[in-house]
């Protein structure tokens, strides 16, 4: 690979310029992601049936769980892919991005079939209850069924692009599929064309990470001989340290992943026992406070190509620059976030259902989510430079205290003290401890590098 373009944006070109350069498409990536994730709550919800929504909330912990493959294989290679260029290692880069990519492959089939012969009790484990089985069942045969593969391959691959530097390319492969979701969502859920309600919410969604996966093969056919990403089975041979660099950082955020799903269908769970109302209530709250939390989630990834590098590199004083701007800009927008969403929750509910019990509950959900916004994003940030900087063991740190430590407890404690509202305030004692944590660890990694 030329090192021309590569070289000015990890080394010369101003910090500001060049995390704008890397975290805007992503961030503009991870929006289209949240508006095509509302974009299924939205219309699901013009048909006014609570139990077509509670199908596309009780099957997210499913989706959600696609992410484990997706850091295990995507941020675990990436990271090792920005470090490996720092070092000017372009074939480690390219069996590095192989592994992540064909490991990544084997490892969605798998979970398609798993989760096809075992969908009964799994619907019994997400909370699903007889009046809203059906609908999330055939959700899931779209999303699951059909559609792990490319969805979690997608997501891989926009990753790898991102790794060196090619932020844009990975932000319009993802945005390309968001969109196609979008248009595609009336024609297959609402009762004037095909009528399939959630499942047809499902389809939608499989179409567009098939199409989106498609984007970033024609890519790398495009591009070849320009990237050191690889698709070629001959580069699947990675060496020990390939396997242990991945994975070091790969299966803390792995387990990160999975942990998050544990909360959310714990979450589910115990508002499942308020009805289907609540549970749709809290998906569509959930969905719409994601806005500022992928803002922020997306600052940290494109932030991270950045910072790795620098890392690997030695150059302290610009890694140092790159996590303080992202910081000053992330919590800014969570701030501004927050404060929006508590003013206007009502409104914001009305716009998705009418439900009278449906707006009441998801309004005290938004109020208990925003806050909790401008300490997620420290908190991602943190993380963020952890796995940039190969530090696996303290992301995987944070996850535990995060989830088994602070936020699962808070749910259950709160739930008893304050009845399903105090549900949606357990974020926000969690994320006010981690985030004070999160200073504190980033000022001694900075101090430590310093030093040397």
């Amino acid at each position: 690979m030329k090192e021309t373009n590569k070289t000015e944006l990890f080394e010369t070109m101003p910090v500001p310029k060049a995390i704008t350069k890397m975290a805007v498409p992503t961030v503009l990536a991870m929006l289209v992601m949240v508006i095509y994730n509302l974009a299924d709550t939205y219309f699901v919800g013009m048909l006014n049936d609570p139990i077509q929504t509670a199908a596309v909330t009780l099957a997210a912990p499913v989706l959600l769980a696609f992410n484990a493959v997706n850091n295990l294989f995507g941020v675990g290679s990436s990271s090792m892919m920005s470090r490996a260029l720092g070092l000017k290692e372009y074939d480690t880069v390219r069996k590095s991005s192989a592994f992540g990519l064909y490991s990544a492959l084997i490892c969605a089939l798998l979970f398609s079939v798993f989760a096809t012969i075992f969908r009964q009790p799994l619907l019994h484990l997400l909370g699903a209850e007889e009046e809203n089985m059906a609908a999330t069942s055939a959700y899931m045969f779209y999303t699951v069924t059909l559609g792990a593969a490319p969805c979690i391959l997608h997501i891989v691959m926009s990753y790898l692009f991102r790794s060196e530097g090619a932020s844009l390319h990975a932000g319009i492969g993802t945005m390309s599929g968001c969109f196609l979701n979008i248009l595609l969502d009336p024609f297959f859920i609402l009762p004037q064309f095909l009528n399939m309600g959630a499942a047809g919410a499902g389809f939608a969604t499989m179409i567009s990470n098939t199409v989106a996966l498609l984007y970033y093969l024609v890519l790398l056919f495009v591009r070849r001989g320009k990237t050191c990403i690889s698709v070629d089975p001959r580069d699947f041979r990675p060496s020990r340290r390939i396997v242990k660099e991945v994975f070091g950082v790969g299966v803390p955020a792995c387990i990160q992943n999975l942990l998050n799903v544990t909360g959310m269908t714990i979450l589910n769970n115990f508002c499942a026992a308020f009805g289907s109302e609540a549970v749709s209530a809290m998906g569509i709250s959930h969905k719409i406070t994601m806005i500022p939390m992928y803002i922020a989630l997306g600052m940290s990834q494109g932030a991270m190509p950045l910072v790795g590098y620098n890392y690997a590199s030695g150059n302290v004083k610009r890694m140092k620059q790159a996590v303080t701007f992202t910081v000053k800009v992330a919590v800014s927008i969570s701030v501004a976030g927050a404060i929006l969403y508590w003013f206007f929750a009502g409104s914001i509910m009305k716009a998705f259902m009418e439900n009278t019990l449906v707006v009441q509950y998801g309004s005290a959900f938004i109020r208990g989510f925003c806050l909790a916004q401008p300490f997620l994003a420290m908190d991602f940030i943190a993380v963020g430079v952890f796995q940039a900087c190969g530090m696996g063991s303290r992301s995987l740190l944070f996850a535990i205290l995060r989830k088994i430590v602070l936020e699962i407890p808070a749910i259950i404690v709160l739930n008893i003290i304050f009845p399903m509202y105090g549900l949606s305030y357990a974020q926000l004692v969690a994320e006010v401890i981690l985030a004070t944590a999160a200073v504190i660890f980033l000022a001694r990694i900075f101090r430590k590098l310093e030093k040397r």
